[in-house]
């Protein structure tokens, strides 16, 4: 496994300049920002294993960011603050972070803390693809094999797909969908209905009776796993009397 990726968010030059050179010392390869947004310019290029961020930026909130960035792949999430009250860490955590540094801290103590988050990712790496039946979801690749044909989709259909597929059947809101598949906060539940018949148009035999992907009145949508599991009818087994009953469930590996 290659050396992990930490992206540095801090405001102060000369605090994130230190901090930076440490990490490099210790193995780690650096990305560092200094506002939001050029946070998420770097963070949707680099992709980091690590975040470490400062709650009061030039630019914005960062408990804000720590949000945002819980909607994209949920990396772990190191706060680094001089807001020390109770309160102020329970907000942190609460916005997604998976510890909160006071300052001022010592060295030692950060780059402890930095190889603890690392190992927990190591030890918890998400799965490389995502089966339910006939469906399979390459998280690597980000592609889509539907009963032995692959699908070409748009990133937002693939999010919208995998969220749906994670929920194993149970319904989601359009709230839900938008809040776990969108990249980018958006208002209108409508956009779903938009991006599910379109992923419908490239799943399902008929989109105008989907039996994939399921629309609950007065609630949203759901993947009905056990249509996603049926097989081709086995004549010769037919033939026999011996019915062809499918497996249901969902793996990752």
């Amino acid at each position: 496994m290659g050396a992990a990726s930490v992206q540095i968010v801090e405001g102060n030059p000369h605090l994130r300049s230190l901090l930076g050179w440490h990490l490099q010392q210790a193995g780690y390869r650096v990305h560092q920002s200094a506002d939001v947004v050029r946070a998420k310019e770097a963070f949707q290029k680099a992709q980091p294993d690590l975040v470490i961020l400062e709650t009061e930026l030039a630019d914005g909130d960062g408990l804000e960011l720590c949000h945002w960035l819980q909607r994209r792949g949920k990396p772990l999430v190191m706060i680094l603050s001089a807001r020390v009250a109770e309160r102020d860490v329970v907000n942190g955590l609460q916005a997604g972070a998976d510890d909160y540094l006071k300052k001022p801290f010592g060295m030692q103590e950060f780059l402890a803390r930095i190889e603890a988050l690392t190992r927990r990712r190591r030890s918890t790496a998400a799965p490389a693809s995502l089966t339910c039946g006939n469906l399979n979801i390459d998280l690597v690749q980000r592609r889509v094999r539907y009963k032995e044909s692959f699908i070409d989709l748009t990133p937002q259909e693939f999010s919208l797909l995998y969220v749906l597929t994670q929920a194993e059947g149970t319904p989601l809101s359009r709230t839900d969908l938008l809040r776990r598949a969108w990249p980018d906060e958006i208002d209108n539940p409508r956009t779903v209905d938009t991006h599910v018949l379109s992923l419908r148009k490239k799943i399902e035999v008929d989109p105008r009776q989907p039996s994939i992907i399921q629309t609950v009145r007065n609630v949203g949508y759901r993947l009905n796993t056990e249509g996603i599991h049926e097989k081709p009818v086995d004549y010769s087994s037919a033939a026999a009397g011996v019915p062809n009953v499918a497996s249901s469930g969902v793996s990752v590996r």
